[in-house]
């Protein structure tokens, strides 16, 4: 079946100080989105990309997209005024039958194995959602109260959320809502279910100016990791 990502990278990086939108920020000299693109390309040289931008970096959008030389393979795209109008933007362009990720731009340490037991999961039920247990203590306040509850029952969602095609255009060819914080919840509200999927603990969405600190550390370990692995043949991931 055919693949399709939806790296959605419309976003302004307000909470990151910069004038400088963070999915393209530098990280080890090339852009965040860099990363997340390769990842995808590495899990499955035969995907299709759709990369949703603001509308003033489409050049650069198009730059990205011929350094790593997927130009046949991929399309830049003008995001919206929201997450969900971003991806509907995206969801226009697919006509035929596919596996669909919708991503997050700036989590650029996805890893090509969550990306393909995403892709297997979703042949199987229909979609697969990233989560991982939540590690903190948490409190669920209302009004003027609060109380903790166990954080063993507390998942904490990633991308890429994954979805049959004719689900995910179905789901958002619905009115916006405000509870729509991503795909999974448009795709409830027309009554589906969604299935989770264990996801990845580094794969963080950078937000702010330390979330680049911890991509940068976790990237150069990567990088020790699969040069010993050259260098000797085998190693350990870190």
């Amino acid at each position: 079946m055919q693949k399709i990502a939806i790296i959605t990278a419309g976003g302004s990086g307000t909470r990151m100080g910069s004038s400088i939108p963070k999915q393209f920020l530098l990280l080890n000299q090339k852009p965040l989105l860099w990363y997340t693109i390769h990842a995808f390309i590495e899990a499955y040289s035969d995907i299709n990309i759709l990369l949703v931008v603001p509308k003033d970096y489409l050049t650069a959008g198009e730059q990205l997209v011929n350094e790593l030389n997927i130009t046949n393979q991929a399309t830049v795209v003008v995001g919206g005024s929201t997450r969900f109008h971003s991806v509907q933007n995206g969801i226009k362009l697919i006509k035929n039958p596919a596996v669909v990720f919708v991503h997050d731009g700036v989590r650029c340490l996805i890893t090509p194995d969550l990306i393909r037991r995403c892709f297997e999961q979703t042949i199987e039920k229909g979609s697969a959602i990233p989560a991982v247990t939540c590690t903190d203590s948490v409190r669920i306040v209302e009004n003027d109260s609060h109380a903790a509850i166990n954080r063993d029952q507390v998942k904490i969602i990633q991308t890429p959320q994954t979805f049959l095609s004719s689900i995910l255009i179905n789901a958002f060819n619905q009115p916006y809502q405000e509870l729509f914080t991503d795909e999974a919840t448009v795709v409830e509200a027309l009554g589906e279910s969604v299935h989770l999927i264990e996801g990845e603990y580094s794969n963080l969405k950078v937000t702010r100016p330390a979330d680049l600190l911890v991509a940068n550390a976790v990237l150069e370990e990567r990088n020790k990791w699969s040069q010993g692995i050259n260098e000797s043949g085998k190693g350990n991931l870190l």
